[in-house]
């Protein structure tokens, strides 16, 4: 607002000053006209009869009402060119907000007097084109994963049909080949429920809008159980996680949701994890900020996508048939709810160590 004042205050001073400088020059313009004229008049010969002299006579006798009427004239004119020259102003302010929206890449153009206005046009049109390629973007990623998930929903499916139907063909079948053929169906049902999930978290990342439902909670509790509940996953590659957190620590924070954060920074870490090794959670307050810190030892992530790694839709591995490569929404997601808690998250790779950290006011 202050900066849209302050443009037209500017403009407004330009031409005003302007107007006033062209008025100014003409008043002088048309007094050192008049007197130099009737010098070189006064040093000729004239006849009483002479037209030009009754005329010039005329004149004399009427100096004052002569020159306010040129100079009312001369007035009205400098003030016509002006109003005509900021309605054209307008006219190409009008027309190059319009090409904000325009499709070509060239800069918008105008006047010196508005190059303040120009640069301000131009990276609302730069910002704008960049939106619109991120936006673009993210739909075309969001309708390929769509196809990926579509096409991987078969897999599982399938096999799921088919240890079914063994299992209802062959009446003849050992216990331990019905408990393998259990175990490979109930496997590929929950992969299937995991490709599912991933369909419902794309639905409903764009089209609501998360809000927050506040209360009192004791995240060492909260934590303590996602490190529970993820006993099966550690134990699959080995792992190990250990919680540094000081015993009941609370904070005022929408519960469900922040449960949600911490479990997909845990699944990440898994997933991203070497096999036999310790991922550590921790706790510290520093202040009226409380931090949460994520560290696990994996491969390196490479500047280029760790700079991405919060977008909607990105995926560190884009490898279909890996079990990391899910929709590319659970670190977007966590992001934008640690940010209506008006906290911050980032992430760092160094040396086959990564670190997610998230920093929360209290809000106690």
């Amino acid at each position: 607002m202050n900066k849209k004042f302050d443009i037209k205050r500017k403009l407004t001073a330009y031409i005003f000053t302007r107007f006033i400088i062209w008025l100014m020059v003409y008043t002088f313009l048309l007094l050192g006209s008049f007197v130099l004229i009737g010098e070189i008049l006064r040093s000729m010969t004239w006849y009483s009869g002479d037209l030009l002299y009754r005329l010039f006579s005329a004149i004399n006798r009427r100096d004052v009402l002569f020159l306010g009427t040129l100079w009312v004239i001369g007035a009205i004119i400098i003030f016509l060119f002006f109003w005509f020259k900021t309605l054209g102003y307008l006219e190409k302010v009008t027309e190059a907000a319009s090409q904000i929206y325009s499709p070509s890449e060239e800069l918008i153009t105008l006047p010196e007097e508005l190059k303040e206005l120009e640069n301000r046009l131009n990276q609302s049109k730069l910002e704008y084109r960049k939106n619109e390629r991120a936006a673009r973007d993210a739909e075309q990623r969001k309708n390929d994963l769509v196809v990926y998930l579509a096409h991987d929903l078969k897999t599982p499916l399938t096999s799921v049909i088919g240890y079914l139907t063994l299992l209802r063909d062959e009446k003849e079948i050992s216990e331990a080949l019905k408990e393998k053929y259990l175990a490979i169906s109930l496997s590929k049902a929950e992969r299937l429920e995991e490709l599912i999930n991933e369909f419902f978290d794309i639905t409903r990342f764009n089209l609501t809008n998360l809000t927050l439902e506040l209360s009192r909670v004791n995240i060492t509790r909260m934590l303590e159980q996602i490190v529970f509940e993820a006993g099966p996953a550690l134990r699959e590659k080995a792992l190990n996680c250990r919680l540094n957190a000081e015993s009941d620590i609370y904070i005022r924070c929408d519960a469900g949701k922040m449960q949600r954060v911490f479990d997909n920074l845990l699944r990440n870490a898994i997933n991203y994890s070497f096999e036999e090794d310790t991922i550590i959670v921790a706790v510290k307050q520093k202040g009226n900020d409380i931090h949460f810190i994520f560290i696990n030892h994996g491969n390196t992530i490479p500047e280029e996508k760790l700079s991405r790694i919060f977008e909607q839709f990105y995926r560190l591995d884009t490898s279909r048939q890996s079990k990391t490569g899910g929709a590319g929404l659970g670190l977007a997601i966590a992001k934008e709810i640690v940010e209506l808690h008006q906290g911050k998250i980032t992430a760092a790779s160094k040396d086959e160590v990564i670190t997610f950290e998230i920093t929360m006011p209290a809000m106690l």
